[in-house]
């Protein structure tokens, strides 16, 4: 079979494939020919595309959202759609804490300052996140990881999450509890009809005037233009956003904000969560070829 990777996965993802039929590294020329498709989160099959490839049998999202991809067309057409949600997890977790304690500790500011040859120590007092409250907004695999990092800081770990009963780490609540406790609220929630815009002038409203927010997930579910107007007014102390509405964005009314930390959808860039989706991408390629995928 021809195995198209369209995105950029692990450089050893290729030789790891090539037992399995040919493979072509982001030649789009070639998706017409292409019995499996390898995405992340640039590439976006929508009809259109998926109608350029009449012999596609599977596309592999490597990482956790697929709403990039037509799911529903896919079906009608007979196209198994699979991601590596497993793999991301500690990635993504770990750029979470870094978010916190970068914004806590001002740690962009004061590189700069100092780059700049200023000696600015007294101005730039920080804050800990040890013993502050982290409220969660979904508990799945990534928030368990922020949630077990967390703890190593004696951080009171609550959550919200409509389809989650219980959880070992976390105290669940409903969210305008978590949304009115926590000092820091870190959203793990797909875009769905249900959680696009979930975050917006109502729900910053009810947050702490000195709450820090944090994406990591999906950039449609934060309303940009009531957030812009929170951190502008005060409402809510600091954001940190790794997903947004448009990527890359332009134009959005984030940029230039003094009090936002941005970052270019990194939460899944690194080297060892590459390995691991070139691991799981590998299983399922194999599974396909061996007719046990369906």
């Amino acid at each position: 079979m021809i195995i198209l990777i369209a995105d950029k996965f692990g450089e050893d993802l290729p030789d790891k494939l090539a037992k399995y039929g040919e493979v072509v590294s982001e030649d789009m020329s070639r998706l017409k020919d292409a019995d499996v498709l390898c995405v992340r989160s640039k590439t976006k099959p929508n009809k259109e595309f998926i109608d350029s490839a009449p012999n596609l049998k599977l596309i592999i999202r490597g990482g956790v959202g697929i709403d990039n991809i037509d799911s529903a067309y896919c079906k009608e057409k007979g196209i198994l759609v699979r991601n590596t949600p497993s793999a991301s997890a500690i990635a993504v977790a770990e750029l979470v804490i870094a978010q916190m304690l970068t914004i806590q500790r001002r740690i962009v500011e004061a590189h700069n300052s100092t780059s700049a040859g200023k000696w600015e120590k007294k101005q730039l007092k920080g804050a800990e996140i040890y013993r502050k409250t982290l409220g969660l907004i979904g508990v799945g695999r990534i928030a368990t990881e922020v949630a077990r990092r967390a703890k190593a800081f004696e951080m009171k770990v609550i959550a919200y999450d409509p389809y989650v009963k219980e959880h070992e780490i976390a105290e669940l609540m409903s969210l305008e509890e978590v949304l009115k406790s926590a000092d820091f609220i870190s959203l793990h929630i797909p875009f769905t009809e249900e959680t696009a815009d979930l975050i917006n002038k109502d729900t910053l409203g009810l947050m702490k005037a000195n709450a820090v927010i944090l994406n990591t997930a999906r950039g449609k579910v934060i309303n940009e233009d009531d957030l812009a107007e929170a951190l502008k007014a005060g409402t809510i102390r600091y954001a940190g956003i790794d997903v947004y509405r448009q990527e890359p964005p332009e134009g959005s009314p984030l940029i230039g904000l003094d009090n936002v930390l941005l970052t270019p959808h990194l939460g899944a860039s690194t080297g060892e969560n590459l390995q691991r989706i070139g691991m799981l991408v590998e299983e399922l390629v194999g599974q396909l070829s061996r007719g046990e995928l369906s």
